[in-house]
Order: C-alpha cells, then sequence, then structure tokens
C-alpha cells in the first residue's frame, strides 16, 4: 500500500508528539499535511465508535479517544 510521505508525517506526529520535530521531514507540503490530520483525527472518532457497538470492555478509554479527536477535528474549522 502507498501513502503520501506527508501521510507517514502526520502519523509520526499523532504518534511522537514532542519529539516529532527531530523526525520532521523537509519539503512536506503544509496542505496535504493539514489535509492528512484532519483525516486521521475523523478516522479516529470513527473507528473508535465503530468498536463500541461491540462488546469492547473499555467503553470509557474508546470515548476518551473520540472525544479526543473530534475536539481535534473541531480546530479545523477555525
Amino acid at each position: 500500500m502507498y501513502f503520501d510521505v506527508e501521510w507517514e508525517h502526520v502519523f509520526l506526529r499523532l504518534r511522537f508528539d514532542e519529539q516529532y520535530d527531530m523526525l520532521r521531514g523537509r519539503d512536506l507540503d503544509e496542505h496535504r499535511l493539514r489535509f492528512y490530520r484532519l483525516a486521521m483525527h475523523v478516522s479516529l472518532v470513527a473507528k473508535p465508535l465503530v468498536i463500541l457497538d461491540g462488546d469492547f470492555p473499555d467503553r470509557q478509554g474508546m470515548l476518551d479517544i473520540a472525544e479526543h479527536n473530534l475536539g481535534q477535528a473541531l480546530t479545523f474549522l477555525r
């Protein structure tokens, strides 16, 4: 499967947070980074909610993940 390098950097930023600056690449398209960040946050709202349709044992944890990412996605409206 092939993804744009910006998609990979969005994941790295999400995963490594403050340490991401050491990994940040040059020549990344800021518009793509922004688009992929939104897409990843929306995905991280939808997937936990789908998981909660089953009998997942840590419901509150999944709700917290969905709520956090919903807040992150809504920041794109500003």
